[in-house]
């Protein structure tokens, strides 16, 4: 990764974690457009790195495994390195695949891989962000998922972490107050394919059948909510769940 001059920035700076494609990049892409320096953080350290170069001056990347304490601290300290402050944190860190198989059959250390990946991260990275968050009133976004509501079968783990990230943001939203705002999405289905492959395989009728109002998520939605509860609009929004599920709030349809 290229070496960067540290500077004090002057304009809002957040962190954004599994930032190299889907929800993070559509969430980097909307902040970096907004105005904000970005900091673009995901395992995928290369993809994550063309992601930044891809956005321009306003953003840079960071590999990081965001189960790790110490790479962690090295991500918010670079953050700070580099800009001076931090406004902003944005849990998107996760395993896409929400099924786990049957729950006879998981190990347990794939249980706790996706325990640490979508809630001791967030934990992490809240501990760690916190003191500099607090100087600048900040606030941090949670990217959970609407599996926390819904059943499915064989997606236990992935529902436990989702519904603990959840539950972390209630109680992070005391204990980070007034300074720091703290809120978490529920993102339902949404279609993180590139433009290309949404154009060759468009999405059928009976995807679009499964949501009660017909519309099916791009990562552009979440970026605009997100990008809304770190904006001044909603300095009285904190400790709070979005749903953003086209419709299917509690309610999961399945066809043969």
């Amino acid at each position: 990764m290229a070496e960067h001059t540290p500077h004090q920035s002057h304009s809002r700076v957040a962190l954004v974690t599994g930032a190299a494609r889907g929800i993070g990049l559509g969430i980097s892409e909307r902040l970096v457009r907004d105005g904000w320096q970005v900091v673009l953080a995901d395992i995928d350290g290369p993809e994550c790195e063309r992601a930044a170069t891809r956005l321009g001056p306003a953003a840079r990347a960071i590999a990081l495994d965001v189960r790790d304490e110490e790479q962690v601290r090295e991500a918010i300290r670079r953050t700070e390195e580099w800009h001076g402050a931090l406004d902003a944190l944005v849990n998107n860190a996760g395993i896409s695949d929400p099924h786990s198989g049957p729950l006879e059959e998981l190990e347990l250390a794939d249980w706790q891989r996706w325990l640490d990946t979508s809630l001791t991260g967030a934990f992490l990275l809240a501990k760690h962000a916190l003191p500099l968050l607090r100087r600048r009133r900040g606030a941090i976004v949670n990217i959970s998922s609407t599996r926390a509501l819904q059943s499915e079968p064989d997606t236990e783990a992935y529902a436990a972490s989702k519904g603990g990230l959840d539950a972390f943001t209630h109680a992070l939203a005391v204990s980070a107050g007034p300074e720091v705002r703290v809120n978490a999405i529920r993102p339902g289905w949404i279609d993180t394919r590139g433009l290309g492959q949404q154009q060759a395989e468009p999405l059928s009728a009976q995807d679009h059948t499964q949501h009660p109002a017909g519309r099916v998520g791009q990562p552009g939605d979440i970026a605009a909510l997100t990008a809304f509860l770190l904006g001044p609009d909603s300095g009285f929004v904190t400790g709070q769940i979005w749903t953003a599920d086209g419709g299917m709030t509690r309610r999961m349809l399945y066809h043969d």
